[in-house]
């Protein structure tokens, strides 16, 4: 529920303190909105190498195509599986070839996509330590040998949750959580400030973004209501959505 008033929205956006926080901020001050950089997750490489041997590799995410590449490590022979348009657009970058690319952009969307071409097949996937075993599952159950490589942990900065300060005083208008991380992040951040509760009203009162379904259902999970959930899981879609609605 917005009430931004005719004022400049407070939007706070939760990316990792990189290229992309700054292009969040970016767009939300082109949208005319007031950003409100709030990063809930820090990237921890592992080290770890994707293996080479499968005849399908499933990626997830910008950051574990970019760490695999800086390795040396590429596809390979095996058909690449990207889960979103931005995830296809890191490997093309790297100078992989992405052969599917899924209708919906979630692990869900993922499975759908290979189901009927993986029996019997090895499939890498390459992703973060808090991946979905929708997922992993979903191949499995599609007759395919599943082989995960943790590419990097995920965790919450130190000093993250100045956005929990302005729900809980009531001066966040707007919260755009892009992924399931985050809304867990953002809730436990409210708890050591000893504020989750004047925080959850507070963001009862904001326009609540979800980037795409798994994110919202994980904010339902939580008590959280979501009132916009683009069409396109794209940040510059979740952005221009819960603005024009705050």
């Amino acid at each position: 529920m917005g009430r931004g008033g005719g004022r400049a929205v407070n939007a706070a956006v939760f990316r990792p303190d990189d290229d992309r926080i700054a292009d969040a901020v970016a767009l939300l001050d082109d949208l005319g909105a007031v950003p409100v950089p709030d990063p809930m997750l820090a990237v921890d490489p592992t080290g770890a190498i994707p293996r080479g041997d499968g005849a399908v590799v499933v990626v997830t995410s910008k950051t574990g195509v970019e760490l695999a590449a800086d390795s040396g490590w590429t596809p390979g022979g095996g058909r690449l599986a990207a889960i979103g348009p931005a995830t296809a657009d890191a490997c093309r970058e790297a100078g992989w070839t992405v052969d599917v690319v899924p209708e919906e952009y979630t692990s869900a969307g993922l499975v759908a996509a290979l189901d009927g071409d993986i029996d019997g097949a090895r499939v890498e996937v390459a992703r973060s330590d808090h991946g979905s075993a929708v997922l992993t599952d979903g191949l499995a159950e599609a007759g395919a040998y599943v082989h995960e490589t943790v590419l990097y942990a995920l965790t919450r900065p130190a000093g993250a949750g100045d956005s929990t300060e302005l729900a809980a005083a009531g001066d966040l208008d707007a919260a755009l959580f892009t992924s399931s991380l985050t809304v867990e992040h953002w809730l436990a951040a409210a708890r050591e400030r000893g504020i989750e509760s004047a925080a959850r009203e507070g963001l009862a009162d904001a326009t609540v973004g979800a980037i795409g379904p798994p994110t919202a259902e994980t904010a339902a999970d939580h008590g959280i209501s979501v009132d916009v959930v683009p069409d396109d899981a794209g940040f510059e879609a979740l952005a221009r959505a819960t603005i024009e609605d705050a």
